[in-house]
């Protein structure tokens, strides 16, 4: 799935990390730079992607393509290996200084931490490199700097979160399951009221209470995209969850959880499959999931007075691609990397995972896909307006820092939020000045 499985103590230790300068395999040089000819040395490299069966299908045809017609060049790919989290993997194989020239499978929030430890390359090395991610991208790509005006990722595939609701749920509590009533908070919460009195469930909607970082993505940092009009929980190192928006999003998820409509347990499995609750938070890798299972529909996530769903920002749930500096023959990497992100193997990525590529238009690029299946069509619009993790450093303490203050006033109610948010944003100030 696409939900983030990084552990916090997994990631905090790549910041001790130093790359190791031994020589590697294939190209590899082991982690020192490999010098200014690096960007146009050509030859053989290596690459991981995820193990998903639908990634995994992808990726050796996206290789296979490449390697007919580049026998001097060839591509050798496996999935990333198995490990506590992908993280975790591609932070030891930075020490080792024997990571792969690309791996498809890099989570934006732990690329400060990789680029802090010596371990990306900088995409603008390449002359082409800033201008092919902005014209692929368009006006998102400038939320995939480092605060070095650089970009040591390349935006790839996109999740863009939405509220997904069961509409036979919708119908048993006597709710118009075709144009649900989940605008605006006040609507939202009178029709979590109704469904959990009449629909048959524990929950209006389930997010997980545990504390782990990223835990944010999926209930407080999609409705603030919304609510602030696609702002990030930190700009210009200035922390924003703690203004108006913030504060009317977080008492939002409050009035639920106060109301007993959101519990704040944990629940021993998933609760929206399960039907113990009528909504949950996911992007379109949910389609294929739950698909015959449950008779579903989508909208965007609510804002406090409504929004016309075409001006609801959201979480990006996004996957990046990025170059590793033990990789010698970059100037092969760098033109397999556009390979693998142009138009065609981006419609093959649509195809065989349902998942958004991170282009411009999609809807636009790829029509014929999406008239063959309109169900993803509200998810393709949606990824237009996407809102990431900020690219800082210290970017992994910093969500932690704010989810414990957000489970501390919004789940479990023991500390005033503003009292809390505004602890958190001293904290967090000093964390993203990278003091």
């Amino acid at each position: 799935m696409s939900r983030a499985s990084i552990r916090f103590a997994s990631i905090a230790t790549i910041l001790m990390l130093v790359l190791s300068s031994c020589l590697g395999e294939d190209g590899q040089d082991g982690g020192a730079s490999a010098g200014d000819g690096a960007t146009a040395a050509t030859g053989p490299i290596r690459i991981w992607y995820s193990n998903n069966p639908e990634e995994v299908a992808w990726g050796e045809a996206v290789v296979a393509a490449w390697n007919a017609d580049h026998p001097d060049e060839e591509v050798t790919a496996e999935e990333i290996p198995a490990g506590e989290s992908s993280e975790e993997v591609i932070g030891a194989s930075i020490t080792a200084g024997n990571t792969p020239c690309l791996i498809f499978n890099t989570a934006p929030a732990a690329v400060p931490q990789f680029q802090q430890a010596g371990g990306l390359v900088a995409l603008d090395d390449f002359s082409d490199g800033a201008s092919y991610i902005q014209e692929r991208t368009g006006d998102r790509a400038e939320q995939y700097k480092f605060t070095d005006g650089k970009f040591y990722q390349m935006p790839w595939k996109t999740n863009p979160v939405m509220i997904f609701y069961n509409k036979e749920v919708f119908r048993t509590a006597g709710l118009d399951p075709e144009n649900p009533p989940l605008s605006t908070y006040d609507e939202f919460l009178s029709t979590a009221e109704t469904l959990v009195a009449e629909g048959g469930v524990e929950a209006a909607i389930w997010p997980s209470p545990d504390a782990q970082f990223f835990q944010p993505w999926f209930d407080f940092y999609p409705l603030f995209a919304a609510q602030s009009g696609g702002q990030q929980l930190v700009e210009d190192g200035e922390p924003q969850f703690n203004n108006e928006a913030g504060l009317a999003v977080a008492n939002f998820w409050r009035s639920l959880y106060d109301q007993g409509l959101t519990p704040n347990e944990a629940y021993n499995g998933d609760s929206f499959a399960d039907q113990q609750a009528a909504m949950a938070i996911v992007g379109p890798w949910a389609i294929a999931v739950y698909g015959d299972a449950v008779d579903w529909g989508a909208v965007p996530v609510p804002t406090q007075d409504g929004m016309d769903a075409s001006e609801v920002h959201t979480f990006s749930d996004e996957k990046s691609s990025a170059m590793y500096t033990a990789c010698e023959n970059r100037g092969t990497a760098w033109e397999f990397l556009k390979f693998a992100t142009s138009e065609e193997s981006d419609g093959q990525l649509l195809e065989l995972t349902g998942q958004m590529p991170m282009r411009a238009d999609v809807v636009a690029s790829f029509p014929d896909y999406f008239e063959a299946n309109p169900e993803y069509e509200a998810f393709a619009d949606q990824a237009s307006r996407t809102v990431e993790v900020p690219i800082v450093p210290n970017s992994i303490e910093m969500w932690q820092t704010f989810r414990t203050a957000y489970s501390e006033s919004v789940i479990f109610g023991t500390t005033p939020i503003e009292e809390a948010f505004n602890a958190a944003a001293d904290e967090i100030r000093t964390l993203v000045s990278g003091s």
